[in-house]
């Protein structure tokens, strides 16, 4: 896609070789599927945690889930399917069964972990803005070790409006690295999150995940940038 010149962006150069050398003064990014192809192992927590209760796995539900994240997950499921269970039990299952698979089974997608080296030696900020919860991340030390990995962790749990539809993750990470919103770069793989960064005045890169579900084409027209593999940066 084309970008206006307001955005920072040279029209003339493509989507990946506007990663690099950066013309935005702070990054920001998701985790799952943007970073890591944890897609499936989040569909994997669905299932197990819907056939416990007898109910069919619903594949529009689980994309529902990954949008809302943790709290607000666990309401919507309690309300669609009458659940008489408390929404902190439901969170504190998810987190158990996302603990166990994270703890052996993620890595980070590659060149993901290069790029993000490559952007702080150039002295860019960057942050992590996920509705993951902070024990399921922890997991995945030493092999994903995010606290040393990014200058700023922002979870959905600490801000008012945990769902990537609401802005309040990435302006929280813009305000722990110290950057104006309007001088960061989002990193994300979900519509929500990228038209929320944007709706606040952030510049966007949608990154293709391995979810065929993904809605690339209308990604494509709301993102200022389009990724299709961490490799394609040539740093």
């Amino acid at each position: 896609m084309g970008f206006s010149t307001d955005t920072g962006f040279d029209e003339q150069r493509s989507d990946a070789e506007a990663l690099w050398l950066p013309a935005f003064g702070a990054a920001i990014f998701d985790f799952d599927g943007t970073l890591a192809a944890t897609e499936g192992l989040w569909e994997e927590v669905d299932r197990i945690f819907f056939g416990q209760r007898g109910i069919e796995y619903d594949a529009l539900a689980h994309q529902t889930l990954a949008t809302l994240g943790f709290a607000a997950g666990a309401e919507w499921v309690r309300q669609t399917y009458g659940l008489d269970e408390p929404t902190a039990d439901i969170c504190d299952e998810w987190n158990r069964l996302g603990h166990a698979l994270y703890e052996t089974r993620v890595e980070l997608r590659p060149g993901a972990r290069e790029y993000l080296a490559a952007l702080r030696r150039a002295g860019i900020p960057i942050a992590l803005a996920t509705t993951n919860d902070p024990y399921v991340l922890s997991a995945m030390a030493p092999r994903v070790d995010v606290a040393e990995l990014f200058d700023a962790v922002v979870c959905g749990k600490e801000v008012a409006h945990a769902t990537k539809d609401h802005p309040d993750v990435y302006l929280e990470a813009a305000r722990r690295l110290g950057v104006d919103p309007a001088a960061c770069l989002v990193f994300e793989d979900i519509l929500p999150g990228v038209r929320s960064a944007r709706g606040c005045g952030m510049m966007t890169c949608a990154v293709r995940c391995a979810d065929p579900r993904q809605p690339r084409e209308a990604l494509r027209h709301e993102a200022d940038l389009w990724l299709d593999s961490w490799t394609d940066i040539a740093l």
